[in-house]
């Protein structure tokens, strides 16, 4: 046994600072007392008595594997390195008003993206996804979810006597010394109103071109692409692949003190000082088509729109590319190449799309594995998807193990995979004469496909099989 199996209704008795202060798991409870494992190196008697003081129940320990309480301490309660204290939640808190707060405090503090507020016939759950995954961190009782879904719609300003209807809101943050906005989804299921918060994270300093996980080759073409002065230049992907975090780091590239750059966007992500940023309101007719037009009466040097949705907003990105603007966007394609066939999809005349396009770049997002724990094992090349042809197939892969630096999953952060096509002038020739096959005209001039990219990564140890897969399923342009 590798962990001690920990409900989410037992891990939530303790704070991690309570859980690593006591070298203590939770392993039951009932109205008046409370079991816990304890690393078997901790005092018992004095642990109990102050565990009684704090809980107000009789406190059972049961001495454990120093080794095993270690790792599922690493497990279930994750710390941080922030000069934040991690809030202290137990069970029953949920009736207190500062519980919402503590929630997303916790949320922010361990890097989580979105936290899941749900609710089943039976039991009502909240999950954090983090590094892409999700992990259940809280139970409710039925009895209390009603009410907390309450404080949320009123945070958010929300109509509370609406449940039957999907409801968008957001809430500003501000509380103990954090300051970010929260995205806010409602929607009526089943058995009661599911609410996912998203965390926004308005800090852009640390928003670097080079930490993004470009190759030379694709860092230097989409260099190339964004210092001109007019064109367009488009990233696909799906949700959650950090296209938006692309836009950012190119916007500070651009923002210099002679540049007019404006920006409309769904929601706003990032802050960035020197440049102009507008909330998309669909209620009251902001839209991106909208605002772009009014966009080309500001006198913009630089454009960039949160997403390309419809015909209509494409025409208008066309044309501020031929009025001399660059315009930056995402629109959701399966594939860099993809895009150009979803312009003309739009109605967008071939001519244009080759005038105007700059660069198409698509992006994925894979877990790296973590560096302290991963270790390496012989490859069995039958593994290969059947569709993905690659010649150079590594002896070792790395694998994950799982550590207390990486909280015992075996991977530690994300990293994006690339695929990044120049529209040069014989792709623009293609694309005007209608002709889309450019697959082996792309191959010659040395563009690498995003299941080659993501290869690579496997082959330098950074990331694993389970993780690229679905890329090279879709071994093409």
């Amino acid at each position: 046994m590798d962990f001690i199996p920990l409900e989410a209704k037992h891990q939530q008795l303790l704070s991690a600072e309570q859980a690593w202060h006591y070298g203590i798991i939770p392993k039951a409870s009932t109205n008046d007392h409370l079991e816990f494992f304890i690393d078997e190196k901790q005092s018992v008697e004095s642990t109990r008595e102050e565990l009684e003081l704090l809980f107000g129940k009789c406190i059972v320990l049961i001495p454990f594997s120093s080794l095993l309480i270690n790792t599922s301490l690493g497990k279930y309660y994750r710390r941080t390195n922030s000069e934040h204290r991690l809030p202290r939640t137990v069970k029953n808190e949920n009736n207190n008003d500062d519980f919402l707060s503590k929630l997303i405090s916790e949320a922010k503090l361990i890097g989580s993206s979105d936290i899941h507020i749900e609710s089943y016939e039976n039991r009502s759950r909240i999950r954090m996804r983090i590094d892409g995954k999700m992990i259940e961190r809280y139970e409710i009782e039925k009895t209390e979810y009603p009410a907390l879904i309450n404080k949320i719609k009123i945070r958010a300003n929300l109509d509370i006597a609406e449940k039957r209807l999907p409801q968008d809101g957001r809430i500003l943050f501000n509380e103990d010394e954090m300051k970010f906005d929260i995205r806010v989804s409602v929607i009526p299921t089943l058995y009661g109103e599911k609410i996912v918060l998203r965390i926004l994270n308005k800090d852009s300093s640390s928003i670097e071109i080079e930490e993004l996980g470009f190759s030379d080759r694709q860092k230097q073409d989409y260099l190339e692409a964004v210092r001109k002065t007019s064109g367009i230049i488009l990233i696909s992907g799906p949700t959650g692949s950090g296209k938006t975090t692309t836009l950012y780091a190119t916007l500070r590239i651009l923002n210099k003190e002679e540049s007019n750059i404006i920006t409309i966007e769904d929601p706003i992500e990032y802050t960035l000082t020197g440049i102009n940023q507008v909330q998309l309101k669909e209620a009251i007719g902001l839209t991106f088509a909208t605002a772009l037009r009014t966009f080309l009466r500001q006198d913009p040097d630089i454009i960039m729109l949160g997403e390309i949705r419809d015909g209509e907003t494409a025409q208008m990105a066309i044309r501020a590319a031929l009025t001399g603007h660059l315009v930056l966007s995402t629109i959701h394609t399966n594939s860099a190449w993809g895009t150009i066939s979803r312009l003309l999809d739009m109605g967008i005349p071939p001519f244009l799309v080759a005038g105007t396009l700059n660069l198409s770049v698509s992006q994925r997002l894979v877990r790296v594995l973590c560096p302290y724990c991963k270790k390496a094992i012989p490859f069995n090349p039958s593994l290969l998807p059947t569709a993905f042809n690659n010649e150079s197939v590594p002896e070792l892969i790395s694998v994950p193990v799982g550590c207390s630096y990486c909280f015992y999953t075996g991977y530690k952060g994300r990293r994006a995979v690339f695929e990044v096509i120049p529209i040069e002038r014989e792709v623009a020739i293609k694309i005007k004469e209608g002709d889309l096959n450019v697959q082996p005209l792309l191959a010659e001039s040395g563009i690498q496909k995003m299941a080659d990219t993501a290869f690579d990564l496997f082959k330098q140890g950074l990331t694993t099989m389970d993780e690229i897969y679905p890329i090279l399923l879709n071994d093409e342009f």
